[in-house]
This record gives C-alpha cells, sequence and structure tokens, in this order.
C-alpha cells in the first residue's frame, strides 16, 4: 500500500511554507509539470500533446538527460515551456551529503545555462518568456533536507513541490487510476506531477490527453510556472 496521498495535506504544507506546493488563485489555471526528462519520444510526444491544447508546462529536466539529449531539450524551449532543475543524476537527497547534494544540483543548473544559451531564446530577448534563466528545483522524490532546501534557496531557487500526484510512475495503478488521481484531486492553482520517462510512459500517454481535454473543456487554462 502507497503511504504518500495523492493530494499533498494542508498540514504538510504549513510545515514546510518555505516551499511551492501550489498558487492560490482565484483564475481557472493549472500547472502541469513533466520530470526526469528530456526522454527521447517520450518528451517529443508530451510536447505535441500540450500543444494541441495549446499549453504551457514546466518540465524538471535530469542534467544528464539535457546533456545526452539536448535537441529535445531545444524543442521544450522553443515551445515556450518552462525549464526546472531536477538534479544532475536524480539522487535522493536524505541519502546524500549536503555538499555533495548542492554539487549536483549545480552541475544540472550548468547543463540548463549551457543549452540556454546556445539557444535562440538567450537573455537579449527579453520579451521571450523563456529568455532569463529562473531557478526551478524540484527534488527527486520530493526527498530534500531542511539544510539542503536553505542553502539551495539561499542560492535563489525557488523550491517546487506539488499539489497533486499522477502515479504514472506506478507501475500498480491502472490507467484509469491515473487520470482519476488527477480529476478527482486537483483545484485552481494545482501543480500537478506527471514524468516524461519510460517507466512512467504506459500511464502518461493514457491520462494525459484526457486530463488536457477535461479541463480545456471546463475552462481551464495551463500555464508554466515561470508565466
Amino acid at each position: 500500500m502507497n503511504i504518500i496521498p495523492i493530494k499533498t495535506p494542508l498540514v504538510v504544507k504549513k510545515l514546510f511554507p518555505d516551499y511551492i506546493w501550489d498558487k492560490a488563485t482565484i483564475d481557472k489555471v493549472l500547472y502541469l509539470t513533466f520530470d526526469d526528462g528530456p526522454t527521447p519520444e517520450i518528451t517529443n510526444w508530451t510536447l505535441q500533446e500540450l500543444k494541441k491544447h495549446n499549453a504551457k508546462a514546466t518540465f524538471f529536466c535530469i542534467g544528464n538527460n539535457i546533456e545526452k539529449h539536448p535537441k529535445i531539450f531545444q524543442q521544450i524551449l522553443e515551445e515556450g515551456h518552462a525549464i526546472g532543475n531536477h538534479t544532475h543524476n536524480h539522487i535522493k537527497g536524505w541519502e546524500t551529503k549536503t555538499k555533495d547534494y548542492i554539487e549536483n544540483v549545480l552541475e544540472a543548473q550548468k547543463a540548463i545555462s549551457n543549452q540556454i544559451q546556445n539557444s535562440k531564446f538567450n537573455d537579449s530577448e527579453i520579451n521571450n518568456p523563456q529568455s532569463s534563466i529562473v531557478k526551478l528545483f524540484r527534488p527527486p522524490y520530493g526527498r530534500i533536507t531542511p539544510k539542503q532546501g536553505k542553502k539551495l534557496m539561499e542560492q535563489g531557487y525557488s523550491i517546487i513541490m506539488w499539489d497533486v500526484l499522477s502515479f504514472d510512475w506506478d507501475k500498480t495503478i491502472s490507467n484509469d487510476d491515473c487520470f482519476n488521481n488527477v480529476i478527482s484531486k486537483t483545484k485552481k492553482g494545482s501543480i500537478i506531477v506527471f514524468h516524461d520517462s519510460v517507466k512512467a510512459n504506459e500511464r502518461l500517454q493514457y491520462a494525459l490527453p484526457k486530463v488536457l481535454d477535461y479541463f480545456t473543456k471546463k475552462g481551464y487554462e495551463f500555464k508554466s510556472l515561470q508565466d
């Protein structure tokens, strides 16, 4: 039995008020996020689905994957989505010394910065929302120590957690469960987690189009966390 809740309890959000769990809004706005990419074919497919609904999202990328798949990373940028840091090697904060953890995050940030500087969306193009490097960070597995979080925030990072988990990575749940996890718990301003990864692909490809269609018909807009 999975002890991780689909929707983050209010008490957890209050325990860690410096982290971003959702965005307070009266507007019909949702924030889709995708962890663990870029991944060949899967990230490309995800981008196609988002484009069909004129949806923007935030991709929390692994630095090592950025270096292996720079063209896919460039496509994320070119299509107007936001980028977040997900460490260089998808490491667990609870099991990593703070110094090593910060160094791994910085290594991923270097990969992100290099690719943005090499893209056509550079800092001189101030009208493009992706032109400047905004430091968004999501800890893999949500596992980060208070000391690690404090040091990253001191370096200008916003630590992005979540309001709703799709559980698309969990092979024990059905495709319908993945879809229902999202539509049953999402509210205005929710930050929703999917994964553009091999492990999550089956449930992602089933649930994401349905989620986009469901909330679009209800008048919601999907924005990136940089908007």
